[in-house]
């Protein structure tokens, strides 16, 4: 046995990289392997030397299994097989990733609900908000504050099905003045059908800016708001 290589009766020599390959090693101790040992046609390669020099080298008085040699065949092929489908499902999320993106840029300008506690008033104007119901309510109350905690504007939904219900909430106050422009507070309870008091998820309104990526590889929304939501996190498009 040299240093470089190890000689297996008259059947050949196996190499030190094939050798590395089996132990799992990223390389020779030269550094100059080409071929990640890990990828599927590295392996495949490995394997079928192994299989030939296992054949070649095998004890004539207790000859190899034909069906072993049949289910190692049947187990390479198998992970050969695997890493073909991963292959083609990584290959297929970056389409649909790409698609994505791309109806996401149809939301651009576009009012949304996603969830928040707050609405902007701008020039007169909400941008709007809404409330997520789990299960049917007999009533809903919206409550409206400024940035001091002062309640400036209160809205009675009614009996209200689960579900997104957006709310239209025009920001004057108690005598009919306009708000001033800025953020306020939204907060809801809805009352169950048994009559128990429940804390209801309240949702914000904003305008799609633009569509980005997000640290996770998914498609997010730049909200004028400066936030970043996901594509599930919209609830409603106004």
């Amino acid at each position: 046995m040299t240093s470089s290589n190890t000689t297996i009766g008259n059947a050949g020599t196996l190499s030190q990289q094939l050798l590395d390959t089996v132990n799992g090693k990223s390389g020779s101790a030269s550094g100059t392997s080409s071929t990640s040992p890990n990828s599927p046609s590295s392996l495949q390669q490995t394997f079928l030397q192994l299989l030939v020099a296992q054949l070649q080298n095998q004890d004539p008085t207790n000859p190899m299994d034909s069906s072993q040699m049949t289910s190692q065949l049947a187990q390479i092929n198998t992970v050969t097989g695997i890493s073909q489908l991963n292959t083609t499902l990584t290959s297929l999320a970056s389409q649909l990733s790409a698609g994505q993106s791309s109806q996401a840029s149809l939301l651009i300008g576009q009012n949304v609900l996603v969830p928040g506690s707050t609405t902007t008033v701008t020039s007169g104007a909400s941008s709007g908000f809404g409330v997520s119901l789990s299960a049917a309510m007999s009533d809903v109350k919206v409550t409206i504050k400024d940035k001091g905690g002062n309640i400036v504007g209160t809205a009675d939904l009614g009996a209200q099905p689960a579900g997104t219900v957006p709310v239209a909430w025009k920001p004057t106050d108690s005598s009919g003045n306009a708000l001033p422009d800025g953020t306020y507070t939204v907060s809801a309870v809805g009352t169950s059908s048994t009559g128990a008091a429940t804390t209801v998820t309240t949702l914000s309104g904003a305008q799609v800016q633009s569509v980005v990526q997000q640290s996770d590889g998914s498609t997010g929304l730049l909200l004028n708001n400066g936030s970043t939501v996901g594509m599930t996190s919209v609830a409603a498009i106004l």
